[in-house]
């Protein structure tokens, strides 16, 4: 398999002369493809006003892609041109090309791109021959991945009654492809719209090259996680009709995670890596998503592991690979220690949006969420910090940050409840973090810029302030709880509406239940949550609150334990217990509107006490 890696420059822009010095490294790895997303990261001088203010200029790409050159290493640039094109829409003179526009016409200020508008192919045209010089491996990636607005444009619903989505969908693909073959360049996209559009598959060109993502480790077969994690033999069909497959594991975190589950990625890998040799896909891309909340050396520790694959054929356990990892990419004198730490901190995950909450507001702490487990995870990782102390410096800060948040779980929870004995604690913690984050970002990053995970902290030290000086950031009186369980993993959200005077329902709380880790990839899952969301009321039992509870996107949970509380009289609402939603779709390309309730249920209160 051809080997290749990804930078997701498209999400944060790392210093050049970082990116040059990996260079060799990656080349002594192995590695023979470099992988760029881009969206408004660099120059486009055909289509001016799409780069954004740090942007790399075109002179900075030609020498990124030069220095590739030199040490073997081709590049393939990937230009979005479907979904995840809000980097063409937020151009003012652009933005009629979006696929959602008004009842009058005038379109949306978010969407994607439509496939019919009348300068798409004009402007795709432009984008790609602009990029054509930096695509060094013959090959451009033109994105397509989950596109899930298709269709809703008055042109695009005209000829989708004609000939169907699929038939759509494949239109677009053609006309982009007679683009690139005109530059003479072969195109790639990725697999995952053919799981939704199957139909699709024979009317594409036959020499694309077709990418299949899936970012979590299987035995048989990647799974569709809209479908209810359903295994999908999409790459045997695409290998069945002669189209060139690649395997496409990622080397990263998920949103708010503070470090890479490093056991869960490497597992990725090795899926695909086994996957890939039994179906006889052409090559394997380490992708890398969003790691602006990363220190970015700690993925690329991931991907010197990877390279064990076909460095070390015979070292194919977690451990020694990731340890291997460490040794390329920061000398082994310290490599099998930092393994050991890394994968430590896999055991208690920061995973899923009931934590992640807080990163946004402190209201929605649960009250009566049991505080064991959370002092138990902030002693765990201020061990883990004393352990990495002499440690190469990107994991040492990581592992800093999680013990913050860890310290930080705590300190939300007693405080929620009015226990709190872990202020100084929390204070001194902060401070620890705040240095770390930085440290983080600019390792590989602008120092004059502001990281994501720094305004975060900037965000909480300011609550933490108002807390002291007596502002409610912890909620009124009182407070809505309930536990999810998320038996059939898909891709839903739990919201809590409050009716308001006027009969209109108000959303006061609304939290994903998706948590990105492989044991909840899976039909059944294992996971229960615990939510909460304030709630206005007077405790007059007379005029009860009027509640609802939601479910939106798609699939189903089960919502127990409703209980609306102030610390001393408790209304527990009634049934105990209910379903949420419907059995997640298994095939056609879903509906996805997050605004937009696919099952509710009004609270009751029969009883106080």
């Amino acid at each position: 398999m051809i080997r290749a890696f990804q930078w997701d420059i498209g999400r944060q822009v790392e210093r050049l002369d970082w990116l040059l010095a990996q260079l060799p490294r990656y080349s002594e790895w192995g590695y023979q493809e470099l992988y760029l997303h881009l969206e408004d990261a660099v120059e486009f001088p055909s289509v001016p006003g799409v780069a954004r203010h740090d942007a790399y200029s075109y002179k900075q790409m030609t020498r990124l892609v030069a220095a590739a050159t030199r040490v073997g290493i081709k590049v393939v640039p990937i230009v979005n041109l479907l979904g995840h094109t809000q980097y063409l829409i937020k151009v003012p003179e652009l933005r009629d090309l979006n696929e959602l526009v008004g009842p009058d016409g005038s379109p949306f200020p978010g969407g994607q791109i439509c496939p019919l508008h009348p300068r798409t192919l004009e402007i795709a045209e432009k984008l790609l021959r602009d990029m054509a010089p930096f695509c060094t491996a013959g090959k451009v990636h033109v994105g397509l991945d989950e596109s899930f607005q298709l269709g809703r444009h008055p042109l695009s619903r005209q000829e989708v009654a004609e000939i169907g989505l699929a038939g759509h969908f494949a239109g677009h693909v053609g006309r982009l492809h007679a683009i690139t073959t005109k530059l003479g360049l072969t195109m790639g996209m990725w697999a995952d719209m053919l799981y939704f559009l199957p139909e699709a598959i024979p009317l594409l060109p036959a020499d694309l090259t077709i990418y299949e993502w899936y970012y979590y480790g299987f035995r048989r077969r990647p799974r569709v996680e809209l479908f209810n994690f359903s295994e999908s033999d999409l790459g045997e069909q695409l290998r069945a009709r002669n189209f060139a497959v690649w395997g496409c594991p990622m080397n990263g975190s998920a949103r708010y995670e503070p470090l890479p589950h490093f056991t869960d990625r490497l597992d990725n890998i090795l899926s695909w890596w086994r996957h890939g040799a039994k179906i006889g896909t052409e090559g394997l891309l380490v992708t890398s998503w969003e790691p602006f909340r990363l220190a970015m050396e700690m993925t690329t520790v991931v991907d010197a592991a990877a390279a064990c694959l076909w460095l070390d054929p015979g070292v194919m356990e977690p451990h020694e690979m990731l340890a291997r990892g460490f040794a390329r990419v920061f000398g082994a004198k310290t490599a099998k220690k930092a393994a050991r730490v890394a994968l430590a901190c896999d055991k208690c995950p920061f995973g899923g949006y009931p934590l992640w909450e807080a990163n946004e507001r402190w209201d929605t702490v649960s009250r009566r969420e049991p505080l064991h487990g959370y002092r138990t995870q902030e002693k765990y990782f201020a061990k883990l910090v004393c352990d990495a102390k002499r440690l190469p410096a990107p994991l040492r800060a990581s592992v800093e940050l999680r013990h913050y948040l860890a310290v930080r779980d705590v300190f939300l929870r007693e405080e929620a409840r009015g226990v709190g004995t872990s202020a100084r604690r929390y204070e001194k913690a902060l401070a620890v973090g705040q240095r770390a984050v930085r440290a983080m970002w600019r390792f590989t990053r602008d120092r004059r810029v502001r990281g994501a995970n720094e305004r975060i902290l900037a965000q909480d030290a300011a609550r933490f302030r108002a807390w002291r000086r007596g502002e409610p950031v912890f909620g009124g009186r009182w407070q809505l709880c309930y536990t999810v369980r998320n038996f059939a993993p898909c891709l839903q959200a739990v919201a809590v509406e409050q009716q308001q005077p006027d009969g209109s329902w108000q959303t006061v709380q609304s939290c994903n239940t998706i948590e990105f880790q492989t044991a909840a990839a899976q039909p059944r899952g294992p996971f229960v949550r615990e939510h909460a969301a304030p709630v206005a009321w007077d405790g007059d039992a007379t005029h009860f609150p009027v509640l609802r509870l939601a479910l939106r996107g798609l699939g189903q949970v089960k919502v127990e334990r409703v209980e609306l509380s102030d610390g001393h009289t408790t209304l527990r609402g009634r049934p105990l217990g209910k379903k949420l939603g419907q059995p997640a779709p298994r095939t056609g390309l879903p509906e996805l509107d997050w605004g937009k309730n696919l099952d509710a249920w009004t609270l009751t209160w029969p009883a106080v006490r």
